[in-house]
């Protein structure tokens, strides 16, 4: 029987595929009902992460066949869900995240990877939670097993995943931070925790660290890669442990990658066996919480665990995202390029620009 209803459509960003900021671009897709275990959230904010950059220069996997939605994380409110969902309802404040999709104004998604707010947090805020916290909580916590009395040292503090372990570490007594930040960023990162900011600009990390713990440190959160794998295992005190999570020195600086740099970054990465790591009585790790994600059913418990106590840190006023500033989609480009250039403080949003619309009328 014919319908004389009209299809409805979301808008997201769509990246073509990997290059510039050329290959990104808002559209329009079809509405997608939720099935019986899905909700749908209408997005209030999305967060833009370091993978979606290196997504987009085509050095990062896993990634989905192009074109696609990309966005990993967001904020909003439940607009329907599917009949058997009982843990969220209509109108719920609620965050989510997802392998990707998540940069739309309108997203479809399975109800477990959705979580009802905390009252008193922010859309923003939410935005800002899971991915970088989720990310600092389970290198610290469940692969760093921090203590107190113990040191880390965290690359890029003034990112949106430094922020998180700065706060984080601020959680267990008498933990010494050490955090690589250029010198602007030095005043905030104090303010938040770090015991010893270090300008990567302009000192050496390895030296500074030493003057002050000429061991070494306990624990190392390395996002960078490249020959800063191989300097952080040096500097691990004895029983110490590296994670790394990332690879900020692959990416370039600019809108397309340089397999040059790529190259190059991998010929210096830390290599070792078994049999030599052995006498260092040092561990290391690696964490990628772009494959928790697409293997979701085996690790949903954990990340669960995890959400719920990042929740209960928050409500005990021991964690809080720090925004840095806020983009429409149709400007993802500049917001891109400010992480690529380094000067986000704190975590750089993404916003329906429809929803920037209503707003401003309202106003």
């Amino acid at each position: 029987m014919a319908t004389n209803e009209t299809p409805r459509f979301v808008s997201g960003i769509e990246l073509a595929g990997a290059g510039g900021y050329d290959q990104l671009r808002v559209k329009q897709y079809p509405y997608r009902t939720p099935d019986a275990n899905e909700i749908v959230m209408r997005i209030k904010f999305s967060g833009l992460n370091f993978a979606d950059l290196m997504r987009r220069q085509g050095l990062y996997s896993p990634v989905p066949k192009f074109p696609y939605v990309p966005g990993f994380e967001a904020s909003g409110i439940i607009e329907a869900v599917g009949s058997n969902v009982s843990h969220l309802s209509v109108g719920d404040r609620a965050i989510a995240f997802a392998s990707d999709g998540m940069w739309a104004d309108i997203v479809t998604l399975s109800s477990h990877q959705c979580f009802k707010m905390p009252d008193t947090m922010s859309f923003e805020e939410g935005a800002a939670l899971l991915v970088n916290y989720i990310t600092a909580y389970q290198i610290l916590f469940e692969f760093g097993n921090l203590r107190p009395n113990k040191s880390v040292l965290v690359h890029m503090a003034a990112g949106g995943v430094g922020i998180a372990a700065i706060q984080l570490c601020k959680t267990v007594n008498n933990v010494t931070v050490f955090g690589t930040a250029s010198a602007a960023k030095h005043s905030i990162i104090e303010d938040m925790g770090c015991t010893h900011p270090i300008d990567y600009r302009t000192q050496d990390y390895v030296s500074e660290i030493r003057k002050i713990s000429p061991q070494g440190v306990d624990i190392i959160m390395d996002p960078l890669n490249g020959e800063d794998s191989v300097r952080g295992f040096d500097l691990l005190k004895p029983l110490g442990r590296i994670i790394y999570f990332g690879a900020a020195n692959v990416a370039a600086s600019g809108e397309n990658r340089s397999y040059f740099t790529a190259f190059k970054t991998w010929l210096k990465c830390f290599a070792t066996n078994s049999m030599s790591i052995l006498s260092t009585n040092k561990s290391i790790a690696g964490y990628h919480l772009g494959y928790l994600l697409k293997d979701l059913d085996s690790t949903k418990g954990s990340a669960f665990e995890t959400v719920n106590e990042l929740f209960r840190l928050y409500d005990e006023g021991a964690i809080k995202p720090q925004i840095d500033n806020i983009y429409p989609y149709s400007k993802v480009g500049e917001a891109m390029q400010r992480m690529h250039n380094r000067q986000n403080i704190g975590k750089v949003l993404l916003r329906p620009d429809d929803d920037i619309k209503k707003t401003s009328e309202k106003e």
